[in-house]
């Protein structure tokens, strides 16, 4: 392909790469090591009250932000290294906790507790959507055809329902007396609040992840499994495999490929999960890497936001996501690479 060709064709997407990606990206690193507060003043406000034969005047001291000429508070900037990693990461207390197994102590620091959170939900949830996905795609493409489009419909549902929607259902039916709560408390004669407790809080999110991404997985592995050679598969019964046989050692080898790009998608979107938190108002017990994120950013009573620790806080979350990306990245360079040579 000739250079003009190639440029005609990815110069538009590497450039809005850069205007969208690459410039905010070094622009958060930037500011991450950047601490950015407004300048304040002190005042003394003299109130004076009417009073028999004289006034009674009280002076008081009052602290207010200082006002440019366009009526906004005026804001410095001042270089502060590494220090919003450390306001973030906590490493002293961090290290301590570890020297003496305090698990409780190292989880009273927001990061932790939301590296804890996002890796236990990544991890986890990643063999559950493939698995689900692939089931879910060797039963209709076992059924007759007759019927594989209204059941490929309904399976599609989840996916397509917005992912805020719908963890608010799933919330709406079990806190307090939720119809699947009642069902639950009818049947086992006993009271159950499942929003009372971290470890419920996060099977539930777990369930509303795997059942909101599983049809994606289905829908790719059901792609892949049309391209399957019939061939392979033939002679693979006429020599005897099991139908399990058939599937560890004829389609999963095919399909590797798609259950790679799956698992990269999953992971770099599980690695930032937020809708969850808020649809199950999960604050008080569960956290994520993205939610800290998003609290930083949220102005405190005096209006500031902690920029510099956002900043921090999104880096250390790209970092996250470059890292557990590499084992498949590697893997599949070197399929990229034995395919070349």
């Amino acid at each position: 392909m000739k250079f003009r060709v190639f440029a005609a064709f990815a110069g538009p997407s590497l450039l809005l790469m850069l205007i969208f990606i690459a410039i905010p990206l070094v622009n958060v690193f930037l500011q991450s090591f950047h601490n950015t507060q407004s300048i304040f003043e002190t005042v003394e406000i003299e109130t004076c009250t009417p009073g028999f034969g004289t006034q009674t005047c009280i002076t008081e001291s009052e602290t207010r932000p200082v006002l440019g000429e366009d009526g906004k508070a005026l804001e410095k900037t001042i270089f502060v290294g590494w220090e919003s990693y450390r306001n973030i990461l906590r490493p002293d207390q961090a290290w301590e906790a570890i020297k003496q197994l305090n698990w409780s102590g190292l989880m009273a620091i927001d990061f932790w507790k939301a590296l804890r959170f996002t890796l236990t939900f990544t991890l986890i949830s990643l063999p559950l959507v493939i698995g689900l996905g692939l089931v879910i795609a060797v039963a209709v493409n076992s059924l007759a055809k007759s019927i594989r489009g209204q059941v490929i419909f309904v399976s599609l549902l989840p996916f397509i329902i917005t992912p805020v929607i719908g963890a608010l259902s799933i919330r709406w039916l079990f806190i307090g007396d939720g119809i699947l709560t009642a069902m639950l408390e009818w049947w086992l004669q006993m009271d159950i609040a499942m929003f009372a407790q971290a470890w419920t809080i996060e099977l539930m999110m777990l369930f509303y992840r795997v059942w909101h991404v599983a049809p994606f997985a289905f829908v790719v592995f059901y792609a892949g499994l049309q391209t399957v050679n019939n061939d392979t598969l033939e002679s693979a019964i006429i020599d005897g495999a099991s139908r399990f046989e058939r599937l560890r050692y004829v389609v999963i080898p095919h399909l590797m490929p798609l259950i790679i790009f799956v698992s990269l998608i999953h992971l770099m979107d599980s690695y930032r999960v937020f809708e969850e938190i808020v649809g199950f108002s999960s604050q008080a017990h569960v956290i994520s890497l993205q939610w800290l994120t998003y609290d930083f950013l949220v102005p405190d009573e005096s209006g500031n936001r902690s920029i510099s620790r956002a900043s921090a806080s999104s880096m250390l979350t790209m970092i996250g996501i470059v890292i557990i990306l590499i084992p498949l990245l590697r893997k599949t360079w070197k399929d990229h690479r034995a395919r070349v040579l």
